[in-house]
């Protein structure tokens, strides 16, 4: 009798080498990586409402502290509002009418930044200009936002200039609110569709 050896058989030269097989020792075919995929459908997710998802966040934070302010002492910056504001309106109005004043106006802005729509844009201008009044303390209350002799901010002063992260946000969701009338002034081709004024 004669035994039958197989010989192993090359791939002709050029030719690329078959992929290594995704079964385990217990023959059982692994799955493909889910994670990379899992991931990529997650950036996907995010990418296509990430505009959505800046002003939401950001409204949430200022329905937040805007409803804090109702509450005595419930917010941390309470008095530092009210100072600074009281210096702003030259101790013409209350106390308890300002506060109750920057509550209305940061919880309306939270509301419109969350709504969008129509409330979107009156939300970022009321926006600005309450920022404009917030980043005012770093020169109206000197003593409270920076250490003395040091050009570094105080505990109040961190608080006022971490906003730049609230304020960088909203000018890309004003970019977009504001780009949006010209964009949809346009025809698909590019060119102009409003009649000229």
């Amino acid at each position: 009798m004669r035994s039958h050896t197989a010989e192993p058989t090359l791939p002709p030269p050029g030719s690329a080498p078959e992929p290594p097989s995704r079964t385990s020792g217990f023959g059982r075919e692994r799955p493909a990586a889910a994670g990379p995929r899992a991931l990529q459908r997650l950036a996907d997710h995010v990418n296509m409402r990430a505009l959505v998802l800046l002003r939401v966040t950001v409204g949430i934070v200022f329905v937040g502290f805007g409803v804090l302010k109702l509450f005595p002492s419930a917010s941390p910056a309470e008095q530092l509002a009210v100072d600074a504001a009281t210096k702003m309106t030259l101790g013409l109005v209350p106390e308890t009418v300002l506060l109750l004043s920057l509550a209305a106006l940061e919880t309306a802005i939270g509301i419109g930044l969350i709504a969008g729509g129509r409330l979107l844009r009156p939300a970022l201008v009321a926006f600005f200009l309450h920022m404009g009044g917030v980043f005012s303390t770093l020169v109206l209350l000197p003593d409270a936002m920076w250490q003395p002799h040091s050009p570094a901010p105080t505990m109040e002063g961190q608080y006022v200039v971490k906003n730049v992260v609230l304020v960088a946000v909203c000018l890309v969701v004003a970019a977009d609110a504001w780009g949006s009338r010209s964009r949809s002034a346009r025809c698909p081709d590019g060119t102009d569709r409003t009649p000229p004024g």
